[in-house]
């Protein structure tokens, strides 16, 4: 299946830049790509988005569990059909994401963030935060605007 392969590269790819940001920019803390604009900052979230729900692992990885348990049945017993495909990528997307996260939950008891666009001081996000994200935004267009094959 399709989707079980978007998840499984979502995972990895988030995992692979997460340990390369380990590896090669926690020394540092940070690395400007675009000084004052865009940096690689080493961060560890022991909260969730934008840092709320701080020290809160066990809810957040019981909340991240319950969550991907259901999406992952969802998309094995509701069935493919040419109007449902995008739906379905757009939740593998978020399930990636998810697991992405959760895994550094449980093994290092907090998220590794490191993407800060600081032109705007937004949050310092990962790779999976990305990936949430993306299936999120695909999954409302089209929740709004029915078939994404249709703007294609």
């Amino acid at each position: 299946m399709i989707f079980f392969n978007i998840i499984f590269l979502s995972v990895l790819i988030d995992q692979l830049v997460k340990f390369f940001i380990v590896k090669y920019i926690k020394p540092f803390y940070t690395f400007p790509i675009i000084p004052n604009i865009f940096h690689l900052t080493y961060v560890e979230n022991r909260g969730a988005a934008f840092s709320i729900l701080q020290e809160k692992q066990l809810f957040l990885i019981v909340v991240t569990l319950i969550f991907t348990i259901f999406l992952i049945y969802y998309l094995i017993n509701i069935p493919t059909t040419n109007h449902s495909l995008w739906f379905k990528i757009s939740l593998s997307l978020i399930v990636g994401g998810a697991i992405g996260n959760l895994i550094d939950r449980i093994r290092l008891g907090y998220v590794i963030d490191f993407f800060d666009v600081r032109i705007i001081n937004f949050a310092i996000f990962n790779t999976a935060d990305v990936f949430v994200v993306i299936g999120t935004i695909l999954l409302v267009l089209i929740l709004f605007f029915g078939n994404v094959e249709n703007y294609l």
